[in-house]
Parts: structure tokens; sequence; C-alpha cells
């Protein structure tokens, strides 16, 4: 099944977790976002390996339609992640603040559809909050390179974890608050390799582990795993090291 939700709107009100310069920030980049070599090629580079330790930790999909294959990527930019994981028969909805990235995201979508026997991939702009207030509830939720640009990660993980079924999974991506990110994710790579546009982290804004442990738990979520993502040839892998990018699944009771 193939679903591509033509819903929009010009404008929408910020949840508290939106930051508009964050979202003015990524908007400029929306019409390059699926070039593997423009502005995001690093999401491009870590994107196979984020599907599969979501594949491997997310609940499998049931049959199309049904609840239990309801999936909410959040923060999904163009799609990159969103696409995936509808391909993986997940029944998608690809939520951003960005009416830009989900423009470029239906556009993707609409020049690469989806196959017939697969899930359905619907996007709409708007926040976390517009759709938690709506009641809406999933089996699984995926944050990927999300938290570090909201304006409150805890608030943003409440949220989250309000939306997510009993027994559900919340995947998170994201980057760790270290000296060694700070030279080499947001020195390195922004002014020095040029790999990502000057201004798109705030190494502040990292988030160390255990303060991701600390505000799952808060949330009422625990970590029940947790992996380090490092550059390798050929794309990205998974290691023990999270100095740098790490990814977490947080389960709901």
């Amino acid at each position: 099944m193939n679903v591509n939700d033509s819903s929009s709107r010009a404008a929408h009100p910020a949840g508290h977790s939106v930051a508009p310069d964050e979202i003015a920030r990524f908007s400029a980049l929306a019409d390059r976002w699926w070039d593997p070599s423009g502005p995001m090629r690093p999401l491009h580079a870590m994107n196979g390996l984020r599907l599969d330790w979501a594949r491997r930790h997310l609940p499998a999909p049931g049959t199309p339609g049904e609840p239990a294959t309801r999936l909410l990527d959040i923060g999904c930019g163009a799609g990159l992640a969103s696409e995936g994981l509808a391909r993986m028969g997940y029944d998608v909805t690809g939520l951003d603040a960005s009416d830009a990235a989900i423009a470029a995201a239906r556009a993707h979508l609409a020049d690469h559809p989806l196959p017939p026997d697969g899930g359905s991939l619907a996007y709409r702009v708007g926040s976390a909050e517009e759709l938690q207030a709506e009641g809406a509830r999933f089996a699984a939720i995926t944050a990927l390179e999300v938290i570090e640009h909201v304006t409150d990660p805890a608030a943003f993980l409440r949220v989250l974890a309000d939306m997510v079924a009993p027994g559900g999974v919340i995947i998170v991506s994201t980057l760790n608050r270290t000296l060694r990110s700070l030279a080499t994710a947001k020195i390195g790579a922004e002014y020095i390799l040029r790999l990502l546009p000057a201004g798109t982290h705030e190494w502040r804004k990292f988030i160390t582990p255990a303060e991701l442990g600390a505000f799952a738990s808060q949330a009422g979520l625990r970590v029940s795993d947790i992996a380090g993502m490092v550059p390798a040839l050929g794309g990205w892998r998974e290691s023990h090291d999270l100095g740098v990018n790490y990814i977490a699944s947080l389960s709901a009771p």
C-alpha cells in the first residue's frame, strides 16, 4: 500500500520542542536533502546503519493498516529514513516542522513510489505536541538526529513516551557531548572538512548517554540497548564507542 498524504498547512503553531532557528536552517537545505554528495551527505552515509539497527530493535511490522504497524518518524526532514522504514513494511507518518523539508519529501516519494505490497508513507507538517494533542498513538517512534535540535529534550521525550503504545519502542540517534565530538562532529565536520554547513550543530546541545538515560527514565522509558556509530569504509558501522555518534532503543512499559 502506498499513500502519499497531500494535507499540508502554510503555517502551524510551534510546540515547545520546535526551535524556529533550527527549522529555518534545515529548511534552507531542503532542496538538496536527497543529494548524496550535498549538505546532508553524512546522513546519507549513516542511513543504512540507522535503518539496519532500527530493523533489529523495532517491533516487526504486522499487517499493513493495523495498529501494530504504525510508526512515527519525527523530525523526518525530507524523508531519508521514512522511505526506508516504509519499505520495511511499516505504515509511516513522517512529521517535520519544516514546510520546505516536507515538500521535498513528498516530491521524492512521488518520483520513487513505494512497492504496492509494502507499508505506507504519509507526510505532514507539524510538531510533536500537535500530534500528541490529537491523541495519536504509534507502535514505534524513530527520532534520528533530532533530539539535539529541540528546545527541551526531556520534555520532548515525555511527549514521545505519551504517543508510543504500551510495549512499544522509541529509537533515538544523536551526538554525545564530549571533547572528541566538539573536535570532530562540530569543528572538523563543519569548519575543516566542510561535511556539514557551518552552524548545523550547537555542541552545548549534544546529549550524553547518561543524560539520555535520565530523560528516558523521567518519561517512564527504559534504555534497552545502545550502540555507537562510527565512520568506516563503505559506510558507517556499529561500535562500542559512544564518544561521538550513538543510537539507542528506549522501551515503553
